[in-house]
């Protein structure tokens, strides 16, 4: 697929997106921008996930959008709310988040709350881990329509393509554990990631990730088992085939793994 930024590009019937320029190791091709209406002739859209504190982007999505009732986050990595201050201002709307600091003029968001805007219904599901104010929200359907799962909004819980950060100390893996079980659930269901482009079935993307964080739990056990003291040692051993720009994220992650054997097998 060819990667065309600040350009809308729908998704799914009630779904779009307008990719943010700017890539990194972190954000992979960029920022996904989630724009939610039941017509996608209609202009207005709930937003989610502004992305990052950059004028053309915001300007992008507004054009893309035409007025926005709402604006909402999967969590509070500045990649994904950057902009969400400066966008409350052009739109007038509030931004929704778990964390207080992330709001603008709204309420906080908790686990199984049901949002309407503009002809979707979406569901509330915290789901910590990455960050401890990590959220997903589940699209139902459209109103009066089948109440089962039609895709789920996954902030970086799931990307696009490779695994996540577990973003130590605010992100706990234990937490992660749990809300990739709780993923696993939605078998067939599309997953609309913060990064990445879109995949098939949550469900399985959930699983993979769960085999993938074993794995690596078996690597780190097996490092110290070696010697390796430290969490830099670990990645060394561990991410060795991994590219360096990663590592530091990647002993985020190591960190969040000690921490869990730590408490679970002393």
């Amino acid at each position: 697929m060819t990667l065309a930024y600040e350009a809308l590009r729908q998704v799914t019937p009630t779904a779009a997106v307008v990719l943010a320029d700017n890539p990194s190791a972190m954000t992979l091709d960029g920022t996904n921008t989630w724009l939610l209406r039941d017509d996608p002739s209609r202009r207005a859209a709930v937003v989610i996930d502004p992305g990052p504190d950059d004028e053309a982007h915001l300007r992008a999505v507004l054009d893309a959008a035409g007025s926005v009732p709402l604006i909402l986050l999967t969590h509070g990595h500045a990649d994904h709310s950057a902009g969400a201050g400066r966008l409350a201002e052009l739109t007038g709307a509030p931004v929704l988040a778990l964390d207080p600091a992330h709001r603008y003029g709204g309420q906080g968001l908790a686990e199984g709350a049901v949002l309407d805007g503009v002809g979707v219904r979406m569901e509330v599901w915290a789901t910590p881990g990455h960050t401890a104010d990590s959220l997903c929200f589940v699209l139902p359907s459209l109103f009066g329509a089948s109440a089962e799962p039609a895709a789920v909004l996954t902030g970086d819980s799931i990307l696009g393509r490779g695994t996540t950060v577990v973003a130590h100390p605010d992100g706990v893996l234990a937490d992660y554990l749990y809300s990739l079980r709780r993923l696993a659930e939605l078998t067939g269901v599309a997953v609309l990631p913060g990064h990445g482009s879109e995949l098939a079935d949550a469900g399985a993307a959930a699983q993979a990730y769960l085999s993938h964080r074993e794995q690596r739990l078996a690597q780190v056990r097996a490092a110290l088992g070696a010697g390796d003291g430290t969490a830099e040692e670990i990645v060394r051993r561990v991410y060795a085939d991994v590219d360096r720009a990663l590592w530091p994220a990647a002993e985020l992650s190591v960190r969040a793994q000690l921490a869990y054997l730590r408490a679970t097998e002393g």
